[in-house]
């Protein structure tokens, strides 16, 4: 078990909650803050080690580490212009939103005008992963606060990548999620295709994974997808989200921009909160 620490979770949204209870499980002393306080209320109530607080001050004060799961970037900023000035020395803030790496630069900033040390440390997983402690970190920042915050990261992930010193962990998680992105949605148009060939799912996962070509996580979107069960994990609005901000930073490819309009439809339709295998509602008719 990694050493124990007092750790302040910014954030109680799905991911944010699910982080907080590992880290509860864990060991570690947690306080979970959320714009909304009922959300943090609900997500701390049986969770083992997890306090619901109800004030940013009271949140970070005192904590080790400070970690922001937060929507977007100018959430991230909103709160952490009040929150910065609190924390104590030492602290270290963990940025694990996907804020593209404009904004994570202008938040390490903010970080460097407080002498605070910061790490650009956004994740590739989502709520699963969390709550079994198998995320991946994509981690930028100095090698000394990535030491510091390692009780937190190594509760939460299975592997912690140090990909640079400034905000690389951020230009990486955009790619990440671009690719997860487009794997789903080809995951929907190879199923339609199955469709109208005759050729059961079944049968299709066999050959997968008889070979070389088994994706585990388009599996999962496959289950998803014919379960008609689309449970949140990463939400169809956020993976908009987040080929948005790639769009904002190079010129979309014919495939990202195909991927972007079905997420665009998707989110249309009506299921912008449901899990991102929500691009597949309108296969055989269903809605």
């Amino acid at each position: 078990m990694p050493d124990q620490v007092t750790v302040s979770v910014l954030g109680a949204g799905a991911l944010g909650a699910a982080m907080a209870a590992r880290l509860g499980e864990d060991g570690h002393d947690v306080r979970l803050w959320n714009r909304t306080a009922g959300r943090a209320r609900a997500a701390a109530d049986g969770a083992v080690g997890v306090t619901a607080v109800a004030s940013l001050q009271e949140a970070v004060s005192g904590a080790s580490i400070v970690m922001t799961v937060l929507r977007d970037g100018d959430a991230v900023a909103g709160v952490m212009d009040e929150a910065v000035g609190h924390l104590d020395p030492g602290a270290v803030w963990v940025q694990a939103s996907t804020v593209g790496p404009g904004r994570a630069g202008d938040l390490a900033a903010l970080a460097a005008r407080q002498g605070v040390d910061y790490l650009d440390a956004p994740v590739s997983g989502s709520t699963a992963p969390a709550r079994s402690g198998t995320l991946v970190w994509l981690v930028a920042g100095g090698a000394h606060a990535l030491d510091r915050a390692r009780p937190a990261l190594d509760s939460l992930g299975s592997s912690v990548l140090h990909v640079g010193a400034g905000v690389e962990g951020s230009a990486l998680k955009l790619a990440v999620n671009a690719w997860m992105t487009a794997a789903t949605v080809a995951m929907s148009d190879v199923l339609a295709l199955c469709d109208a060939l005759g050729v059961g799912h079944g049968t299709f996962v066999d050959a997968l994974e008889a070979g070389p070509l088994a994706m585990p996580y388009a599996l999962a979107k496959l289950r998803l997808m014919d379960e008609r069960a689309y449970r949140p994990g990463f939400s169809v609005e956020l993976a908009l989200k987040d080929v948005d901000l790639a769009a904002g930073i190079s010129p979309l490819s014919p495939l990202l921009q195909t991927v972007r309009d079905r997420l665009d439809a998707t989110v249309a339709a009506g299921h912008g909160h449901d899990d991102v295998a929500a691009v597949d509602y309108g296969r055989g008719g269903a809605g």
